[in-house]
Parts: structure tokens; C-alpha cells; sequence
């Protein structure tokens, strides 16, 4: 029987009988998901499984679930350092908002005071200008 769903990292179909795949399940789960070997690699392992010993089968199965989980570790620091980044990034852009409306804040008030002195000198021209 053919894999229905091959693994996207080669263009081959692997060729995995009934009775290999119920007698490893998850094995082949294993060797069709690890991202260490290409179809060809897959196919030799998925062919040699029935001869294998119990040992061997475990130690396949170990060093395949040690990938996985080096390979989830790796994605989880990856998505907690894109995290991160993210993060600051959105606090970059907050402080550059800030910073902008500080400045046209700053702009009205220092707009406002000139205003003001403005008045407080014409108010002082006409009272000079009426003693």
C-alpha cells in the first residue's frame, strides 16, 4: 500500500504495507514526520523494520521522539523569541506615538504661550499707551 499523504520533503511516494504499519504505527508516524531524513532514507527504515530487534525498534523509536521533542523545544524558543521581538516592536511604536504627540503637545502649549505673552503685551501697550 502507498502512504497516501507522503511527506512533503521529497516529490517520491513511499511504499508502507498494512501489516508494517499495523504492526509500528507509531513508528511510521515517527519516520513519516522526522525532518532528519528524505524519502529515500524513510523507505529504507520503513523496509527494514520487520527485521529489526525489539532493541533497535525502541532505539529507532527513542531517537526519533528525541527528535521531535529537540524540534518542539526549538520551535517554542523560536516562537517565544519572535514573541519577544514582537513585543518590542509594538513598544517601539508606542513610544515613537508618544513621542510625536509629547511633541505636537509641546508644540500647542509653546503656540498657546506666545499667544499669551502676545495679549499680555498688547494689554500692556494699551494701558502704557491710556496713562
Amino acid at each position: 500500500m502507498t502512504d497516501p499523504n507522503p511527506p512533503s520533503q521529497g516529490s517520491a511516494t513511499l511504499t508502507i504495507s498494512d501489516e508494517i504499519r499495523a504492526q509500528f504505527p507509531d513508528l511510521i508516524e515517527l519516520i513519516l514526520k522526522s525532518e532528519s531524513m528524505n524519502d529515500e532514507e524513510r523507505q529504507y527504515w520503513i523496509n527494514i523494520l520487520p527485521i529489526m530487534t525489539p532493541e533497535q525498534v525502541q532505539d529507532l523509536k527513542n531517537i526519533l521522539n528525541n527528535e521531535k521533542k529537540q524540534l518542539q523545544a526549538i520551535d517554542q524558543k523560536y516562537a517565544t523569541e519572535i514573541d519577544q521581538v514582537g513585543k518590542a516592536e509594538v513598544i517601539k511604536i508606542t513610544d515613537e506615538e508618544r513621542r510625536k504627540k509629547r511633541e505636537e503637545r509641546a508644540q500647542k502649549e509653546a503656540a498657546h504661550a506666545s499667544h499669551e505673552t502676545e495679549s499680555a503685551e498688547d494689554i500692556l501697550r494699551k494701558i502704557e499707551g491710556n496713562s
